[in-house]
């Protein structure tokens, strides 16, 4: 069964994308803990991310660096690398921006014209 980012790397669902190339896809999560709060997927659908290939993995890993820098530049924060696993079963990783509200475990709400603010400047 496909799951929901597999739908959104097919196209099938909209997203936020930051980033993307041949093998891995970033978007902003719809249910931040900080602004600025990113997924990264591998395209291929696996469940768990040492279930990927070694190829698929460091693909993964170079574009969280990629993606982690950017976010560093553009928003001056510090950037948690989070891997959890448990809430859709498609290996990512979370991105968040160092914040308050992360520290307490609270979501940000965010409009659909501000998360594409973020999108926008988060982009490449």
């Amino acid at each position: 069964m496909s799951s929901v980012f597999d739908k959104i790397v097919k196209g099938e669902i909209p997203c936020y994308k930051i980033y993307e190339d041949e093998k891995t896809l970033a978007f902003l999560d719809i249910e931040p803990v900080a602004v600025g709060h990113t997924l990264v997927i591998p395209k291929v659908e696996v469940d768990k991310l040492y279930e990927l290939s070694d190829e698929d993995y460091e693909a993964v890993m170079r574009t969280v660096k990629r993606v982690a820098k950017r976010m560093d530049e553009v928003l001056g924060k510090r950037i948690f690398m989070k891997v959890i696993g448990t809430d859709v079963p498609h290996a990512h990783v979370h991105l968040i921006p160092q914040s308050e509200n992360y520290v307490h475990g609270e979501h940000v709400k965010m409009s659909e014209s501000e998360m594409e603010e973020v999108r926008a400047k988060l982009a490449f």
